[in-house]
C-alpha cells in the first residue's frame, strides 16, 4: 500500500479532472430517470478511459514530451498541422475557460448546501478561485499532486458512503452493469455519460504530468498501475452517484444539490453532508485541473517548452481560472460560447483519438513500446465510439 501511494499521482489527477460537477449532474440525472439500467454505459466509459489514458501516459514517459508537442512534431504537412493545433487550442483552452465556471459553481453549490448559505452571498466563487489560484501558483507538482489526491480520496469516500447508505438492490445493480439497455429514450443520457468520462483534455494532461512524476521507461508499469487504479476508482465513484440517485423517487432532481435534499428525508442528514462534501471536492479538483490542462496544451501547441512556473504557462491558467470566477460570480449563462465549445470538443475527440492511435504505432516516437495488435483493435473500437459521440454532440447542439 505504501509503495502504491508513493507511485500514484497523475492517474488520481485525471480522475479528479473527469469527476467534475458536470459528471455528478449527468450521473444524477441517469440514476433518477433510468435507475440502475445505465450503469453499463459508465462501465464501458471507464474501460475506454483507462485504455486511452494508458496510451497517453506511455507517450509522455517514452517520448519525454507532452501530447501536443508530439502531435506538432509528427504531423509534417504544415496546413494539416496548423489546422489541428488551432482546433485543439480552441476546444481545450477556450472550452475549458467556459467550463471552468461550471467547476467553480459546483464547488460553491457543495459549500452552500453543506452550511445552508444563502445564494445571495456572491463571494464564494472568489473564495474557490483563490484556493485554486494558490495551489496552481505554487507551481510545485508534488504539492499539487498531494492536494488533489487528498481531495479525490475525500470525494470518493463521500459518494461511496452515500451509495452504501441507500442500500441498493445488488441483483439490479449487477444487471444494470452487465446487460446493456439502449433505446431512443436514454440515448442522449448514454452519450452524456460517455462524454463526461472520455475527456479530450485529460489525454494532454496525463501525458504532461507523467513526465513530472517518472523519468524512465522502467517506470511504465507504475504509470499503468496508477492509471488503472485511479480511473477505475473514478468510474466507481460515478457509478455510486448513479446508484444513490436511483433510490430517489422524484422527477424534479436535476443536480447533486437536489439529490442531497431528496435523500435527506429518507436517510437523514448524513446523505446531505456526504453529497455536499463530494460535490465540493469534485468542483474544486476540476477547477484546478482544467486550467492546468489548458496551460499544458498551449505550452505544447505553441512550442514554448516552458515549466509550470514560467509566466507564459501561468498566464494561460490564470486566464482560464479568471473567466470561470467571473462567469460563476455574475451568474451569466454564455449559451452561445458553450455551444461553440461543445461543437469544438465534439469535433476534437475523434480527431485526437485517431491521432493517438496513429502515434501509438510509430516507432519513431515509442520504439519498442508501440501498441500491440489487441490494443489497436480495442483502440479502433474506441475511435468509432468517439466519432459517434462527436457527431451526436454536434447534432444535439445544432438541433
Amino acid at each position: 500500500m505504501t509503495k502504491w501511494f508513493k507511485n500514484s499521482g497523475p492517474g488520481a489527477l485525471v480522475a479528479a479532472a473527469f469527476i467534475g460537477p458536470g459528471t455528478v449532474t449527468v450521473c444524477t440525472i441517469a440514476g433518477v430517470r433510468f435507475g440502475y439500467t445505465l450503469l453499463w454505459a459508465m462501465l464501458l466509459s471507464t474501460v475506454a478511459t483507462i485504455l486511452l489514458q494508458e496510451m497517453a501516459a506511455r507517450i509522455g514517459i517514452v517520448s519525454r514530451k507532452g501530447l501536443a508537442d508530439v502531435i506538432r512534431g509528427e504531423i509534417r504537412n504544415p496546413a494539416i498541422r496548423y489546422m489541428i493545433v488551432i482546433l485543439i487550442l480552441l476546444a481545450i483552452v477556450f472550452g475549458n475557460a467556459i467550463y471552468e465556471a461550471g467547476n467553480i459553481s459546483g464547488a460553491v453549490l457543495g459549500v452552500r448546501t453543506l452550511f445552508d448559505i444563502d445564494s445571495s452571498f456572491n463571494y464564494l466563487p472568489m473564495v474557490v478561485g483563490v484556493i485554486a489560484f494558490v495551489l496552481l501558483f505554487i507551481g510545485n507538482y508534488k504539492i499539487l499532486e498531494r492536494a488533489l489526491v487528498g481531495l479525490v480520496i475525500l470525494m470518493s469516500l463521500a459518494f461511496l458512503l452515500t451509495a452504501i447508505i441507500t442500500r441498493p438492490n445488488v441483483a439490479e445493480v449487477l444487471k444494470g452493469l452487465f446487460i446493456p439497455n439502449l433505446d431512443q429514450a436514454n440515448l442522449l443520457t448514454v452519450v452524456g455519460l460517455i462524454g463526461t468520462t472520455v475527456v479530450p483534455y485529460n489525454l494532454f494532461l496525463h501525458a504532461s504530468l507523467v513526465k513530472e512524476k517518472w523519468n524512465s521507461e522502467s517506470d511504465l508499469s507504475f504509470a499503468k498501475q496508477d492509471t488503472i487504479i485511479s480511473v477505475a476508482l473514478g468510474g466507481l465513484v460515478s457509478m455510486a452517484i448513479i446508484v444513490s440517485a436511483a433510490t430517489v423517487e422524484a422527477s424534479d432532481v436535476k443536480n447533486a444539490t437536489d439529490l442531497a435534499k431528496g435523500l435527506e428525508p429518507l436517510f437523514g442528514s448524513f446523505s446531505k453532508y456526504f453529497l455536499s462534501i463530494g460535490l465540493f471536492a469534485a468542483g474544486i479538483t476540476s477547477a484546478i485541473t482544467a486550467p492546468l490542462a489548458a496551460a499544458f496544451v498551449a505550452n505544447g501547441c505553441l512550442g514554448w517548452g516552458v515549466g509550470m512556473k514560467n509566466i507564459k504557462f501561468r498566464m494561460v491558467w490564470i486566464f482560464v481560472l479568471a473567466m470561470g470566477v467571473v462567469f460563476a460570480s455574475l451568474g451569466l449563462n454564455p449559451i452561445e460560447i458553450i455551444q461553440f465549445a461543445q461543437i469544438a470538443n465534439g469535433a476534437a475527440l475523434p480527431i485526437i483519438v485517431g491521432i493517438i492511435l496513429w502515434i501509438m504505432n510509430r516507432t519513431s516516437v515509442l520504439g519498442n513500446y508501440v501498441n500491440s495488435r489487441a490494443q489497436n483493435v480495442i483502440g479502433v473500437a474506441i475511435f468509432i465510439l468517439s466519432v459517434v459521440l462527436g457527431l451526436k454532440s454536434i447534432i444535439q447542439v445544432i438541433g
